[in-house]
């Protein structure tokens, strides 16, 4: 199984319909990819997401054509499926600087988006990080609460320090009972959802569920199965640049493909010291 391949046919799918409406699922499809994990895949592999591609896609080629043709402005900012030439403007002079028709006039320097190869992305030989071991799990019981970000800017890299700060300042862990290793707080990230929003949960492993508890609590279970584990001593960065590898990097290249389930990690909070020591083991389920 190629990623690099697959993903390329997405990006064919989009080349091929620029001036049309497109949808993010039928994008992925050609992949192969779940909506989630097609964004996931491409954003980590390219550093920007699937949308901002398609946008400076469009607006490089819409550029072409305003220097090539005497095209009506209008009619441009409609064929590459701006609503308006109020809204194409204010696009094309984020990207570029200046607006559409002086565009026209001047010779501008701000380099084209062009057409990504992802085969150029694939890398021989060694990887660069250190590979993780492949290990089989039982099922985990897990009692956490749930907070939600997304995938879009990176956000999640921002908000997930915070939802753990949260759980502990607001001491919910206090109020999780059973607990099979008390000290070591699992982050889960789950409920995917095809604009790119997701869930993680924040928790412990529990011999037994609390059907009691209330608010914002959630019983989770992550299945059995096989897992790559990927150990991690280091500050925050290390922890965010191991999350970009494993995706942008391992997975791609390794000879393992994703399996359904869960991402989750597992922290020693009491050896760590957020920002700059932490004790952590990334899960992603293979197949």
């Amino acid at each position: 199984m190629d990623y690099f391949k697959r993903i390329q046919n997405s990006i064919e799918y989009i080349e091929e319909h620029l001036q049309n409406e497109l949808s993010i699922t039928e994008i992925s499809s050609k992949s192969y990819f779940s909506a989630f994990h097609f964004q996931r895949l491409f954003q980590a592999i390219t550093g920007f997401s699937v949308q901002q591609y398609i946008r400076n896609r469009r607006l490089s080629e819409a550029a072409q054509i305003l220097v090539t043709t005497s095209t009506n402005i209008l009619e441009v900012a409609i064929s590459f499926q701006y609503g308006s030439q109020e809204a194409f403007t204010r696009a094309f002079a984020n990207y570029f600087g200046v607006t559409p028709a002086k565009y026209r006039k001047v010779k501008n320097t701000t380099p084209l988006q062009t057409k990504i190869n992802f085969l150029d992305y694939k890398i021989n030989g060694e990887l660069m990080m250190k590979k993780p071991e492949i290990v089989h799990l039982q099922k985990k019981l897990i009692i956490g609460s749930v907070y939600n970000t997304t995938l879009q800017d990176d956000k999640y890299f921002v908000d997930i320090p915070e939802f753990y700060f949260d759980f502990g300042e607001n001491q919910y862990y206090k109020r999780i009972s059973n607990k099979v290793a008390p000290n070591m707080a699992y982050g889960i990230t789950t409920n995917f959802q095809e604009d790119g929003h997701f869930s993680f949960i924040i928790g412990e492993e529990v011999q037994k569920y609390d059907i009691s508890l209330k608010g914002n609590f959630v019983n989770f279970e992550i299945p059995e199965g096989k897992y790559a584990e990927f150990k991690i001593d280091g500050n925050s960065e290390h922890v965010q640049n191991t999350r970009r590898y494993i995706y942008g990097v391992w997975l791609p290249n390794s000879n393992y493909e994703r399996n359904s389930g869960p991402d989750f990690e597992i922290t020693d909070v009491v050896n760590s010291t957020f920002p700059h020591d932490m004790k952590m083991k990334i899960y992603i389920p293979i197949k």
